[in-house]
């Protein structure tokens, strides 16, 4: 039995950082888990300079409410579900998944949670649980289920690397030649097929 878990963004969806860095016109915002492995690092900065630029939950869900889905993603995510489980592992959080999920016809994400004060500043944030991606796949194996992993950063490496099989997708060059091991693909059609291969 087998359950596919993906990465969001960068896989299936713009990154939401990214897209929130240009909207708001604050280039630091665009650095990323492909930049930085310490994601606590990463938010506690993240939080720093929306502070410092008065932004909160309400402005950055604008940002979101028009982000579309990657060109063939949700096709992907349809087929991809036709064969096996899908379950989405991403450090964003609900707040910023939902209308996302929406666009690919809501597939199963876990994610974590912001804690917002009453005016919409973002106070901090509250992890599922810790290594959330690596410890997700683990618990799914503890239960039956062989894994398949892919992602495109650095806090994707432990689920793809304790899979049944991994595959890095639209990842940095660094990471593809830090890891040369790891499969890298750029279309879905590719990812698509050597998923198949690994289940049929």
């Amino acid at each position: 039995m087998f359950i596919t878990c993906l990465d969001m963004e960068g896989v299936l969806v713009p990154e939401i950082w990214i897209a929130f860095a240009k909207e708001s016109g604050i280039p630091e915002l665009k650095r990323t888990t492909r930049d930085e492995p310490d994601y606590d690092k990463l938010m506690k900065w993240r939080l720093g300079i929306l502070k410092e630029h008065g932004l909160g939950l309400k402005e950055i869900q604008a940002t979101i409410a028009k982000i579309d889905p990657m060109p063939g993603a949700k096709e992907f995510l349809d087929e991809l579900r036709s064969m096996c489980q899908v379950i989405i592992l991403s450090d964003t959080f609900d707040e910023f998944a939902k209308p996302l999920m929406e666009k690919l016809g809501w597939p199963t994400i876990f994610c974590n949670s912001l804690e917002v004060a009453p005016d919409g500043e973002i106070t901090g944030y509250k992890m599922r649980c810790e290594k959330s991606k690596l410890t997700t796949v683990k618990a799914l194996q503890s239960i039956g289920y062989e894994t398949i992993a892919s992602g495109d950063s650095f806090n994707d490496l432990g689920m793809i690397q304790a899979s049944k099989a991994g595959f890095l997708f639209k990842s940095t060059e660094q990471i593809k030649k830090d890891y040369p091991e790891l499969p890298a693909f750029e279309e879905y059609s590719e990812l698509l097929d050597a998923i198949k291969k690994v289940i049929l």
